[in-house]
């Protein structure tokens, strides 16, 4: 697992729970030496997070948190539940082929292994997040659906829409562990409706495992409100 990957983890665990204000600039050299990285895998998460919404480049070109609600979360969630819900069924539908069916399968034995690890690590949590992101991916590009694929796109640069920034932000903590495990499972058996050309069943196991991300998102505000902290880059609104 490269050093990116882990660093990138560690910036969205850190987004998510609060550790930055709105607005707050994020600067290489201090984010560096907190991850004890060098400044070039953190350069590198950093023009990630910008494609993925959760901080915005300022007219100096500076990095800053983005500030954003849960609901904003929620709403794009569902609605890439619906369109990954699409493309399963239109994977069902026209036929899962030998290629196809190895590459799924290899990122589901990778799944497997990466979720046997107890405590998870932040270098175990970003291999099954690569992992995660290809197994999506292939199901999208295996649609052959382009205009379903450019809306996709444009959706996962809403903040925490993307299929891994929606995992649990701190895998060792054992409940998050647990809807990993649960997740993965769903994974599973979305291949199995793939295989047999059930594309209702696809489509619908393709929607729910987004459920995990909206459970993901209650716990960590849950969370903040146990320890009554604030959550900057989420502002929380009455319902």
């Amino acid at each position: 697992m490269n050093l990116q990957e882990t660093v990138l983890m560690q910036l969205r665990d850190l987004i998510l729970r609060g550790t930055f204000e709105p607005g707050q600039r994020l600067s290489e050299q201090p984010l560096a030496e907190r991850l004890k990285a060098s400044r070039t895998p953190v350069r590198s998460a950093l023009v990630t997070l910008e494609q993925e919404g959760l901080i915005e480049a300022s007219e100096t070109g500076k990095y800053l948190v983005r500030q954003f609600t849960p609901q904003e979360v929620v709403d794009a969630i569902a609605v890439r539940g619906h369109l990954e819900g699409m493309a399963a069924r239109l994977v069902a539908e026209h036929g899962v082929s030998r290629q196809l069916h190895n590459e799924l399968q290899s990122c589901l034995d990778a799944g497997d292994r990466l979720l046997s690890d107890n405590p998870l690590t932040f270098e175990s949590y970003a291999a099954y997040a690569q992992m995660n992101d290809r197994f999506h991916q292939l199901i999208l590009d295996a649609s052959g659906n382009r205009a379903l694929q450019r809306a996709m796109a444009m959706n996962d640069k809403l903040p925490f829409a993307q299929a891994s920034a929606m995992l649990p932000m701190q895998g060792r903590v054992s409940l998050d562990r647990d809807w990993m495990l649960y997740a993965h499972r769903q994974h599973h058996m979305l291949l199995d409706a793939l295989k047999k050309g059930e594309s209702s069943r696809a489509q619908n196991l393709a929607v729910e495992h987004t459920e995990v991300a909206q459970m993901n998102m209650r716990l960590a505000l849950e969370r903040r409100a146990d320890t009554e902290q604030w959550m900057p880059g989420i502002r929380l609104v009455a319902a």
